[in-house]
């Protein structure tokens, strides 16, 4: 039984092209390359703070990434400084005194402020808020209260970044 032409140029075909037939893994080296670099670049612009189930951020449209600052997190029901839990929300409410003893306390060690700080390097500490949404704006206040008392120059509030609201005049109808 002999073989039709076209068979025979189609097995041809084959045995030429088998050979080409290999994977390159070199372009695929170069993209791996590249990403990991990009990732690496890129990933040194973000600050980890470490959030808690307990709080929702509110959200905020500002650019500046926060320096490094120390974090007092506040959830629904408890105070944190640098994830060590410090007081209760209820205490802080119930308490008479402005400042929250507590917290100053802990916001005072050495291990926070460092050893041999000047006037000026105290003014420009920073230290970071994480507090819920839904906390009263009255336990805010003297959280915010006892940092500046401890000497911490700068305070922020931790915030989600939002998207930008569309200007009206943008908005075209679909």
């Amino acid at each position: 039984m002999s073989m039709s032409n076209r068979a025979r140029r189609m097995a041809q075909h084959h045995l030429r092209h088998r050979a080409d037939a290999q994977l390159n893994l070199i372009p695929l080296i170069d993209i791996l390359s590249v990403m990991v670099a990009f990732l690496l670049v890129y990933s040194t612009e973000v600050e980890v703070i470490q959030n808690a189930k307990g709080i929702e951020i509110p959200q905020s449209i500002a650019q500046t990434a926060p320096k490094q600052s120390v974090v007092v997190m506040i959830t629904k029901t408890d105070l944190f400084v640098q994830g060590e839990y410090i007081t209760s929300v209820a205490q802080i409410q119930g308490g008479r005194e402005t400042l929250i003893a507590p917290l100053s306390a802990a916001l005072k060690r050495p291990m926070l402020i460092g050893a041999d700080m000047t006037e000026k390097a105290a003014a420009e500490r920073e230290i970071t808020i994480m507090a819920d949404k839904s906390l009263p704006y009255e336990v805010l206040k003297r959280v915010m209260m006892t940092c500046t008392d401890a000497s911490y120059g700068r305070i922020s509030l931790a915030v989600i970044q939002k998207e930008k609201p569309v200007p009206a005049g943008q908005v075209r109808a679909s």
